[in-house]
């Protein structure tokens, strides 16, 4: 059964006549998707810090915007764990404003400090410029950790979406190029893993539920051509060694056309020994956690997903 406050909200969709995301252009749909969180997130929590930082990367500057939660003075007397939060939105759409809300629960209900991301999207800059500016921001945070009162030993990944797929990349990348300090953690939230779109999912949630078939094809057009869909860097689930991560937490809907391939994911983390942990909202659909004004399972996500970031950073 669909959550009926999901199925409230995807009535309320058809009756407003939002037009489907692949019918837009990439920049009205970017207008729109920004646009609609004053109707489904909550109101921004207070934070002690926000302050918005530039890397820098092989494609140039690199905005990003750090929160540091008010159970985290700044200057702390000790340095802060750190959650890179990387946003959803297709690798077409998002940006920091998008995530602010879900960036200040993070931050406030882990007692991290949550620097996100605003990396290049499609079709103006595409696939692999949003790996590289994730890695680079990530590279740039820990180098410049002691500046920015951050503790280079605990810093976690993770992101919605296009970015749970950018975080998996990430802890895979890290891994293989042995870097000297190893990441804490991966928060996968109904990560996009392959990129092939061919779990059964993709079919028996292909439509009805706000991430259709058609977006997720849009989506894949914007970013990446198909001869790149098996590099692993696009699809993490076809990395020939998924042993040796930090510890993941994957997050699924049971309404999203993603389900699929993120259980697909964390079973794959498991199988190689990377210790994994796999919850699938059974009743939601695809986005669902930036949507705590309208749904409250989007407030137990967000809470499991600080309670596990507090413990694996703690």
């Amino acid at each position: 059964m669909l959550d009926p406050q999901a199925k409230a909200l995807l009535d309320l969709m058809v009756e407003r006549g939002v037009p489907p995301t692949h019918t837009l252009s990439p920049q009205d749909a970017r207008r729109f998707y920004l646009e609609r969180r004053g109707v489904t997130q909550p109101e921004p929590r207070p934070v002690a810090e926000v302050r918005d930082l530039v890397a820098t990367g092989p494609h140039g500057a690199i905005p990003l915007r750090l929160y540091r939660p008010v159970t985290v003075p700044n200057p702390a007397p000790s340095p802060a764990p750190t959650l890179v939060y990387y946003h959803g939105g297709g690798w077409t759409m998002g940006d920091l404003d998008t995530h602010d809300v879900l960036c200040r629960q993070l931050a406030d209900e882990s007692a991290c400090v949550v620097v996100a991301v605003d990396y290049r999207m499609g079709p103006e800059h595409a696939f692999p410029a949003a790996v590289d500016d994730v890695l680079a921001a990530t590279r740039w945070l820990q180098a410049n950790a002691a500046t920015l009162g951050l503790d280079p030993t605990r810093f976690a990944v993770g992101g919605d979406s296009a970015g749970g797929n950018l975080a998996a990349v990430v802890a895979l990348a890290w891994r293989d190029a042995g870097e000297a300090v190893p990441l804490k953690f991966q928060l996968l939230i109904y990560p996009a893993t392959d990129m092939r779109a061919v779990a059964p999912s993709h079919t028996h949630n292909g439509q009805g539920y706000l991430l259709t078939a058609d977006t997720i094809a849009y989506f894949r057009g914007q970013y990446i051509a198909p001869e790149h869909y098996a590099d692993w860097r696009a699809s993490p689930l076809l990395h020939a060694d998924l042993s040796g991560l930090p510890p993941a937490l994957v997050i699924t809907a049971g309404f999203d056309p993603l389900r699929d391939e993120g259980r697909q994911y964390a079973d794959a983390l498991s199988a190689a020994g990377s210790p994994a942990q796999y919850v699938c909202f059974e009743r939601q659909i695809h986005g669902f956690i930036t949507m705590g004004r309208m749904l409250d399972e989007a407030h137990t996500a967000v809470g499991l997903s600080a309670a596990a970031l507090r413990r694996a950073l703690a």
